[in-house]
């Protein structure tokens, strides 16, 4: 890959630091590939975390990943441009630029048609990363070894994520037994609106409050014209609806650092002409992700239920690890609220301050660690979102610690109020 993960790692501390509490268009200008979303793929930027209070070790993990970077996740993009661009040369209406961009495409045609949803070299690079990255930084989790529950959807690209994350603890320490599991009898916690899903049921849909005041909101149109006029001479005649097109050459665009394709496309894109549009996407995805929370009730139940079997004695394992999808992790994080995405601005310029849609990235995840000390029965929890400390909707004065019994009942309550 021409980024290799070791390459990332180099990232200093300060910067995660200081990412967590600049605004999000100031953390824009410092790294533009933000402005993908959620085909943004994973950065490692480390990170201090803050240490626990005195005499408390972290015991237990439980974790949500979505899986790591992938080609396109169905043929539609592939088959549309490439029958786009096969008559548009054929009619002499490509550019320039856009007669060198179809000639990469034809070179990586065959390699993209087959690869469609698949995960990348990239991809599993990312889930042994985070899985080392957790391994170091909780050491006193995993030393002694021990049972962990891995599952995922029955997606190929979450199992393997699975497989390259649950092969790499084991590498950390071989003292690790890992139970993988993809499965209909696990969909619930995973993927709970899978139509396989024997448990699935229909969830109410949130809208959220910006949706009243959109019109308020000055949307930024430039994009779509600036990448049709840099490929076509002329769209006359072209099949296909030309906003769905050029969103399209959007898409493919951002998907390009996942699939080791970068530079297909020349300079008829560009990272800046993607943060100009940035506000407009975010927009879009929280309007889903706010909209889907409730179907993830099931998986935060089941974070619960787990948890509760090891403190009560039922469970002896170190982790429980979950392999799932962006329409998933997304939605869990309003519905915890993780660093406000629950406060459901009326403004529609307060939605950046709230929720960023690169948080959501390929390989994005949420981990809850649990710590005791022995001279107290209280448990601690801290959670991880992407490696960095995020705040949860409860009061706590040990942040980022939060008492169990708090954090427990209020996500209970919040979960029992929909249902």
């Amino acid at each position: 890959m021409k980024r290799i993960l070791a390459t990332l790692l180099t990232a200093f501390c300060a910067l995660g630091a200081w990412a967590q509490n600049v605004p999000a268009l100031e953390q824009l200008k410092a790294d533009p590939r933000k402005a993908y979303g959620t085909d943004y793929p994973y950065e490692f930027e480390t990170t201090q975390l803050t240490p626990a209070p005195r005499g408390y070790k972290p015991f237990y993990i439980s974790h949500y990943g979505r899986h790591g970077s992938r080609y396109y996740w169905n043929e539609r993009l592939y088959n549309e441009l490439d029958t786009l661009l096969a008559v548009a040369n054929e009619k002499n209406l490509l550019t320039e630029e856009g007669k060198a961009f179809y000639g990469n495409f034809m070179d990586a045609r065959e390699e993209l048609m087959t690869g469609i949803s698949e995960l990348t070299e990239l991809g599993w690079q990312q889930h042994q990363q985070i899985a080392r990255t957790m391994y170091e930084r909780f050491p006193e989790v995993f030393w002694n070894g021990g049972n962990v529950l891995a599952i995922a959807s029955l997606s190929g690209r979450c199992v393997l994520s699975m497989s390259a994350f649950c092969q790499e603890l084991v590498q950390c320490n071989p003292k690790i037994e890992i139970r993988e599991q993809s499965s209909r009898f696990t969909l619930d916690y995973v993927a709970p609106n899978d139509s396989k899903n024997p448990a699935r049921r229909e969830w109410p849909k949130a809208k959220p409050k910006f949706e009243n005041n959109r019109a308020s909101f000055s949307r930024d149109t430039t994009l779509q014209h600036k990448v049709l006029t840099r490929v076509f001479k002329s769209t006359e005649g072209l099949p296909g609806n030309m906003r769905r097109v050029a969103d399209n050459l959007v898409s493919l665009y951002t998907s390009l650092p996942s699939i080791d394709h970068e530079g297909m496309m020349g300079n008829i894109l560009t990272d800046a002409d993607i943060v100009q549009n940035w506000e407009t996407d975010n927009l879009g995805t929280y309007s889903w992700v706010f909209a889907d929370q409730y179907r993830t009730i099931p998986i935060l139940r089941d974070i619960i239920a787990k948890a509760d079997a090891v403190l009560d004695g039922t469970s002896d394992r170190l982790a429980d690890l979950r392999f799932g999808h962006d329409s998933y992790i997304g939605p869990i994080t309003v519905l915890m609220g993780l660093d406000g995405a629950d406060l459901d601005p009326e403004d529609p310029y307060a939605v950046k301050d709230c929720y960023q849609n690169w948080k959501t990235c390929k390989a994005s995840n949420i981990q809850l660690i649990f710590y005791r000390n022995p001279d107290t029965p209280d448990i601690l929890v801290k959670c991880l979102l992407n490696g960095f400390e995020v705040s949860l909707p409860i009061p706590t004065d040990t942040f980022p610690y939060y008492p169990w019994p708090a954090l427990r009942t209020f996500y209970l309550d919040r979960c029992n109020s929909v249902e």
